[in-house]
């Protein structure tokens, strides 16, 4: 159930791995330190795995001692992990695909959320239709995922190329990489939904944990041969 601290502000959800099978995560962005140290200590008292989005090297440095301890942060994708993660998962793992190292934060944040949940993740970065050699050399490897992640800036040109390539879902991540028009991933998000690839879907701008958590419905949903043959993949293996 949820829980309520009188006078301060934060509600926590307990239930949501029940409900919908993904934990609760907490960005970090716009809250302080102290409240993040609170949240984080609450989960662990309850035994529920926390995960931590948009955290900064700063903000964890201010962490109480009690709530850094046995803390699992990765720089590059800000996120941590406090009592996580889950325990693994026998699937295959998730593709992530990005257009250009500009993208490196994004892709990190999704492997990162997919990793929480026991969900392992291939990278396969920088390899943009700037030069589309790259994505050759990759392709037939990216076609084996059960889901296929896309992280890409600029025109967002990655989405549909690779939404006419492979049979795997295809998560459009949009990020704000570019100059001008492109600039803060407007256009980048107007391609991914306005792809003439049928079947690609999109997340939010800079979205990586909104990726992962979408294709990890994908996987708890499909839990037997019903929904076709092709996304029996995602089914946890005896």
């Amino acid at each position: 159930m949820p829980k309520t601290e009188p006078g301060s502000g934060i509600m926590l959800d307990f239930g949501r791995r029940a409900r919908i099978g993904l934990t609760e995560a907490v960005l970090c962005e716009s809250k302080s330190a102290d409240q993040i140290s609170e949240i984080l200590l609450e989960h662990l008292e309850h035994k529920i795995p926390c995960l931590l989005t948009r955290l900064s090297a700063d903000k964890l440095a201010a962490f109480s001692e009690r709530a850094r301890t046995g803390i699992d942060y990765d720089r590059l994708s800000q996120t941590a992990f406090g009592g996580g993660p889950f325990p693994p998962r026998r699937v295959p793992p998730v593709g992530i695909v990005s257009g250009g190292t500009s993208d490196a934060r994004v892709c990190a944040e999704a492997a990162r959320a997919l990793a929480f949940h026991g969900v392992p993740s291939t990278r396969y970065e920088d390899i943009g239709v700037a030069g589309l050699w790259r994505l050759q050399d990759h392709i037939e490897s990216i076609r084996k995922h059960p889901a296929v992640i896309v992280v890409a800036g600029m025109e967002g040109a990655l989405f549909s190329v690779l939404g006419g390539l492979v049979s795997a879902p295809v998560i459009a991540v949009p990020t704000s990489v570019g100059y001008g028009v492109a600039r803060d991933g407007q256009l980048s998000l107007y391609s991914a939904l306005g792809s003439c690839a049928p079947g690609v879907v999109a997340v939010n701008i800079d979205n990586g944990y909104g990726a992962a958590c979408a294709v990890l419905r994908l996987l708890n949903g499909a839990q037997d041969d019903r929904v076709g043959s092709g996304h029996t993949r995602f089914q946890d293996r005896p």
